[in-house]
């Protein structure tokens, strides 16, 4: 098994290890090594591999002499797939001065629109060693952490009573030592990661951010004034908390959300569905949503029906109409909890303010 220790992701990393005198057997990630030739060109670099890293002809034709493995950058794609890191909103929302479809996001969203339905082998190589290397880097950055997934729908307007709902409970879970996870999009998605963002600030910063981002109180029309309005609130309070945001370019229409301190965005839906409620190991809560939220109220509560990811993850639904009346998931979750090791594990509330007992009381019965 690789050890992520052997991972090179920085050139302040490259020149650590260099420095000791051997890069034999380390992965080095999406590093750019032009003015590294020297180092290169000294170093033992047998065993190694070079991910996407730029690097001299030279340097090149070496550390292949050497029996290193490289994979060089790919030209002309809107995104890195050997990246090392995760995405942040600067990264992904840079030249939106230009408006969104000038942007990186927007530019990966075309290329996939492009690609997805071509047949060719090499896209779909591209997409499975990005979504691959986004994984990794989501791994190594929640490692150790507790981890609360926040689902909800898209469709939740700025402005709302129900958008504040959500903001606060990132809020106050992101203060209570937990990292808020959400599918990263608008809506629901960004209320939590909004909450969590505003966590270090004081409660009345709320306020004043819902009034900013009411100016544009959903991502259509115009995606680029609902991006411009989440940077404003940003620019206003630029030390925010950190959140996880998983987005999908599979759903490309709808933009990721600028709150979300790292982002671990795919172009497989599946892989990031999966991702996010798997690393989710301090419970789920699920706000009110329709068919997406529905469906991952029931990707969740299929390994904990079987155990198959160790002890059931506790599961918060909130809003009993919603959940009882408008779309009926809370009886079908209890009659397939009933017996099992879950069953200790679900939780129906009217309200958000009932979510942070209501996880903390499931821990306590774990």
């Amino acid at each position: 098994m690789v050890n992520a220790d052997i991972e090179i992701e920085t050139l302040a990393e490259f020149d650590q290890v260099v420095a000791r005198g051997s890069l034999s057997g380390y992965r080095i990630q999406s590093v750019n090594l032009l003015e590294r030739t020297f180092a290169l060109l000294a170093a033992d670099t047998s065993a190694a591999v070079f991910l996407g890293c730029a690097m001299e002809p030279d340097a090149s034709a070496k550390v292949r002499a050497d029996g290193a493995l490289v994979y060089p950058p790919v030209p002309d794609l809107p995104f890195n797939p050997y990246r090392g890191l995760l995405y942040t909103a600067d990264e992904l929302f840079t030249g939106l001065a230009d408006g969104y479809e000038a942007t990186p996001d927007a530019q990966a969203y075309a290329w996939f629109q492009e690609t997805k339905a071509d047949g060719d082998v090499f896209s779909s190589m591209l997409r499975s060693i990005h979504d691959d290397a986004v994984s990794d880097a989501l791994d190594e950055h929640l490692s150790g952490a507790r981890v609360v997934g926040v689902m909800g729908g898209h469709a939740m307007e700025r402005g709302g009573t129900e958008y504040r709902g959500a903001a606060e409970l990132g809020r106050c879970l992101a203060r209570s030592g937990l990292t808020v996870a959400t599918g990263g999009g608008p809506g629901a998605m960004e209320a939590a990661n909004l909450g969590a963002y505003l966590a270090p600030a004081p409660d009345s910063a709320l306020a004043e951010a819902l009034e900013l981002l009411a100016k544009a109180p959903s991502f259509t029309p115009s995606v680029s004034d609902w991006a411009r309005a989440a940077f404003a609130v940003r620019e206003r309070w630029p030390a925010g908390g950190d959140s996880v945001g998983i987005p999908t370019w599979f759903y490309g229409h709808e933009p990721p959300n600028a709150f979300a301190g790292h982002i671990a965005k795919y172009f497989a839906n599946a892989t990031r569905e999966d991702g996010l409620l798997a690393r989710s190991t301090a419970g789920v809560v699920f706000l009110p949503g329709a068919a997406g939220t529905v469906q991952e109220i029931f990707d969740n509560a299929t390994p904990n029906y079987y155990a198959s990811r160790g002890e059931p993850t506790p599961m918060v639904l909130v809003g009993r109409h919603h959940w009882t009346e408008h779309l009926p998931a809370w009886p079908l979750l209890r009659a397939l909890a009933r017996g099992r090791g879950m069953e200790s594990r679900i939780a129906l509330v009217d309200s958000v303010a009932e979510v942070p007992e209501a996880l903390a009381a499931m821990g306590r019965a774990q």
